[in-house]
């Protein structure tokens, strides 16, 4: 739909979109927040944000991978990728850069403890049948997905508003088959 849009229309419905989605925590999976990460992807394409068709909302500042509003993700691997900016998904804030060390300092443990049960998904033939029963440890790592996911948006993700006009966090995991709608919030 966004590719059939012109520039200008498509510059301005990301600068209202933006307005819409200001000072919130969204969920990833969030309709509204899944329309803007397509019309952002086109948008970074055809470079809109550099064509400086409209304003964006003021309190989002520049980010430097792209240059288009700050909208940054929290996700899984933000220990390696710090928040990722949804236009160009490329790290927007490094990790190091996460203002409130705090902050920083419980996504890092979450983000560890995390890559463990995440790790499930990927192991290798050997491994899954060195395990009795590896569907259950399976189904286990995709619980304790849920709680961590739910944990992230509830408990971890809220204090990062503080610092950036919007936040959308990540809350599913595909490799473990944990859609949105398992996360309680």
């Amino acid at each position: 739909m966004f590719r059939g849009f012109d520039d200008l229309t498509l510059a301005r419905w990301m600068s209202q979109t933006l307005g819409q989605l200001h000072g919130g925590l969204w969920r990833m999976s969030h309709p509204l927040v899944g329309a803007c990460r397509l019309a952002a992807m086109v948008a970074h394409e055809r470079q809109i944000w550099h064509q400086r068709l409209v304003t964006a909302p003021p309190d989002y500042p520049s980010t430097e991978c792209c240059r288009a509003p700050l909208l940054p993700m929290v996700t899984r691997d933000v220990l390696e990728a710090g928040l990722v900016c949804l236009h160009c998904n490329e790290t927007a804030v490094a990790f190091e850069d996460i203002a409130d060390k705090n902050v920083a300092e419980s996504l890092a443990r979450w983000a560890e403890g995390y890559s463990t049960i995440h790790s499930v998904a990927h192991w290798d033939d050997d491994r899954r049948e060195a395990h009795e029963n590896f569907d259950e440890v399976f189904e286990q790592a995709a619980l304790d997905s849920e709680q961590q996911l739910s944990h992230l948006g509830l408990v971890l993700a809220p204090p990062l508003v503080e610092h950036f006009p919007t936040v959308i966090w990540e809350d599913q995991d595909e490799c473990l088959q944990v859609r949105s709608e398992d996360i309680v919030t």
